[in-house]
């Protein structure tokens, strides 16, 4: 069982990295995780630290309804409705990344904007996106709620595209879930670039995405933990 003190640790490095990678918007969007235990507590960022600026103890530590267990700050309205609601909806998903990267976004703003199987990496998230209709911000549990409904009803979705707005992704653990964020932007930008050139995506189809899915399947979350420990060198 992950300490807290490693979960701080790695939940920190997790901001830190997607600002490096430009998944960061200002002082908004959130990563949130479940503290080990039997009473309902997660670790999530405060409102108005810049995500280049978190460390382990600048996370907040809160319960269900949002009150603050330990650290300093608030809790954005959005982040504790999507988030408490999310974990909540597939315990799975210990952990839970949402963002506004360009790519990904991107997607979520034209009409039928999917990631298609045209790349490799597209394949990693065969069967596990779903897209969920534009609600509007999430300022109250209403919006929350029916993420979280979306979540619930489509139990083995990682990757939740929320039309007109962003992203979210879950995840076992920071690293499985920071990898797939990492990969999902990739696969975006790549069919993006692709798509730019006003020619026809070339899809992987039939026996061989089916192949492709499983020889991903088989290596994905050790080499996001592989990924994950490398990265952690960098911070």
């Amino acid at each position: 069982m992950t300490d807290i003190n490693s979960l701080r640790r790695d939940l920190a490095a997790a901001f830190v990295l997607a600002d490096r990678f430009d998944f960061s918007e200002g002082i908004c969007n959130h990563f949130s995780a479940v503290i080990p235990g039997e009473d309902e507590r997660y670790l999530i960022n405060p409102y108005g630290v810049h995500w280049s600026e978190m460390r382990a103890d600048t996370l907040l530590e809160i319960d269900g309804s949002g009150n603050i267990l330990a650290g300093e700050g608030e809790v954005e309205a959005t982040a504790l409705f999507i988030h408490v609601a999310g974990h909540r909806a597939n315990p799975r998903h210990t952990v839970l990344m949402h963002t506004h990267m360009p790519y990904a976004t991107a997607l979520t703003m034209v009409e039928g904007g999917r990631v298609e199987m045209a790349h490799q990496t597209a394949v990693r998230f065969l069967d596990r996106m779903a897209h969920h209709s534009f609600g509007g911000i999430a300022l109250d549990d209403t919006e929350g709620e029916r993420i979280a409904v979306a979540q619930r009803d489509n139990p083995d979705v990682d990757i939740l595209f929320l039309d007109n707005h962003g992203i979210t992704v879950g995840g076992e653990s920071v690293a499985v879930a920071f990898d797939d964020l990492y990969y999902l932007e990739r696969a975006c930008r790549q069919q993006i670039l692709a798509q730019s050139t006003g020619l026809p995506l070339k899809l992987i189809t039939g026996e061989m995405l089916m192949e492709t899915k499983r020889q991903i399947e088989q290596v994905r979350i050790p080499q996001a933990e592989a990924y994950w420990t490398a990265l952690l060198r960098q911070v």
